[in-house]
């Protein structure tokens, strides 16, 4: 066993930036991404990551991770959508320059797939910016329902399946633990 998985490093010798996806119904496709992008600045990497205020980003903003904030918060919460939309075009337009910053080595685009599938942006534009990205930089997207073009495209993909959560048994979600 020992000598296959050492024939599998030996045999891997390309070095570029990756798309991780991290995607499924279950819990845990943020927790997963914060936690790539917080071994990546214990690394020395330069990372940067979107989303609303919480636990990872207290801790991280301190130590230079970027974040852009999608200003409505939950869609379901807004019902609006034009003005997810707009807000979505407006954070996407932070994630461009990101996608282009070749001084970022890991860029987190939490729940982008949502605007795609909801069509607040449009896929080919995303798609586009993750091809041209720099050489070096690495992307991890999360969120439900991605969509089979970014499946295709990206270096790995994990999806999370729930099996049993505690919101389903009445349990509210709980700082620290579900954010």
């Amino acid at each position: 066993m020992k000598e296959k998985v050492d024939a599998r490093i030996d045999a891997a010798t390309e070095r570029r930036g990756i798309v991780i996806i991290f995607t499924g119904k279950g819990k845990g496709k943020t927790t997963v991404g914060f936690g790539t992008v917080t071994r990546a600045v214990g690394h020395g990497l330069c990372a940067i990551k979107g989303q609303w205020p919480n636990g990872e980003r207290r801790l991280l903003e301190p130590h230079g991770v970027e974040f852009q904030v999608m200003a409505t918060g939950f869609t379901w919460e807004t019902q609006s959508r034009e003005l997810d939309s707009a807000a979505a075009r407006d954070t996407w337009r932070h994630a461009r320059r990101m996608l282009a910053d070749d001084t970022l080595d890991v860029v987190l685009l939490d729940e982008l797939t949502y605007m795609i599938s909801y069509d607040y942006l449009d896929r080919e534009e995303v798609i586009a910016a993750l091809t041209t990205r720099p050489a070096g930089q690495s992307v991890i997207i999360t969120g439900c329902g991605c969509h089979r073009q970014l499946l295709e495209m990206a270096d790995t993909v994990s999806e999370m399946r729930p099996v049993k959560h505690a919101f389903d048994a009445g349990l509210m979600a709980q700082q620290g633990i579900d954010w």
